[in-house]
């Protein structure tokens, strides 16, 4: 076979794949369009969005997903209070402090823990870290959102080291020198210089986690509970969008009902909480990129 023709079936090979990937992701947005959208036809958008309750399992059914959403977003409030200062830090002294062959080894060693099933950490969020969490806080529930908050945090830890320490290490040595020799010590170049001026992929890498904190799933449905509520309270239990996602996907809910439906409105409202993160991402890494000759 010649070169020409192994190209050739290369580039189609190539763009197949490209093809499949845009068209799987087309029709998983037309299904939860369509779903959600015969949803709406019975409950009110607004209501859907505002509502303070959450039964639509219940026989008074209620469709308000705000206890769904702020469930979400206190466990991943939790998750970057740990992940954002230790992976900044960790990229600090892996890219400006640490010798080359202690990066070689520590940086996939930390890159394991990405690799670790989720599942895991759900159960080691609910077997070890909330009874450790109880002796410290005698009133935190068995299911709460404190644990899964922590140990989300630890797994999406590598995510912001990782990308946090690519994006310092393509800084410029120049910028370094030029900071050291006006007699700047080696912390000051590192949060003066490097950090601002890979502050767009350092901010990518913040987002990036925050979406994978939002979207994440068996972590929160195994110990956080099921219990969508209206709170800010992390030693009560809640529930996610993801968590009842789940749920609801067990399969005891008949096909076509509204009860059903209500899994494509909570996901069509995921995917557009974490596309919007992912715009951001994108506008401030083209917006602050910074460009050295």
């Amino acid at each position: 076979m010649s070169t020409r023709t192994l190209e050739w079936i290369i580039e189609r090979v190539l763009f197949l794949c490209a093809a499949l990937s845009v068209l799987t992701t087309a029709g998983i947005i037309a299904v939860l369009a369509f779903e959600t959208y015969e949803f709406l036809r019975v409950v009110p958008v607004l209501d859907f969005l505002t509502g303070t309750e959450w039964t639509p399992l219940f026989s008074n059914q209620k469709f308000g997903v705000l206890p769904l959403v702020v469930g979400t977003m206190l466990v991943s409030a939790i998750a970057m209070v740990v992940a954002m200062p230790m992976g900044l830090l960790s990229a600090i002294y892996l890219s400006e402090y640490s010798p080359s062959g202690f990066r070689r080894v520590v940086k996939p060693v930390l890159e394991i823990l990405a690799g670790v099933p989720t599942v895991v950490y759900g159960y080691f969020a609910l077997t070890f870290v909330t009874p450790l969490l109880q002796v410290v806080f005698p009133t935190l529930s068995g299911f709460n959102a404190l644990s899964p908050g922590l140990v989300m945090g630890l797994m999406i830890l590598p995510l912001v080291s990782s990308l946090s320490e690519d994006a310092m290490r393509a800084v410029p040595q120049g910028l370094r020198e030029g900071s050291y020799a006006l007699g700047a010590t080696r912390m000051q170049t590192a949060l003066r210089v490097v950090v601002p001026a890979a502050f767009s992929g350092i901010t990518a890498a913040f987002i990036l986690a925050v979406s994978r904190a939002i979207g994440e799933t068996m972590i929160v449905a195994i110990a956080a509970g099921q219990q969508p509520r209206l709170t800010g309270n992390p030693f009560v239990p809640i529930e996610t969008m993801t968590a009842y996602i789940v749920q609801v996907s067990l399969g005891d809910t008949p096909q076509g009902t509204i009860e059903y439906r209500t899994i494509f409105a909570v996901g069509m409202l995921l995917f557009v909480m974490t596309f919007g993160l992912n715009l951001i991402s994108t506008w401030l890494r083209n917006r602050f990129r910074e460009e050295y000759a």
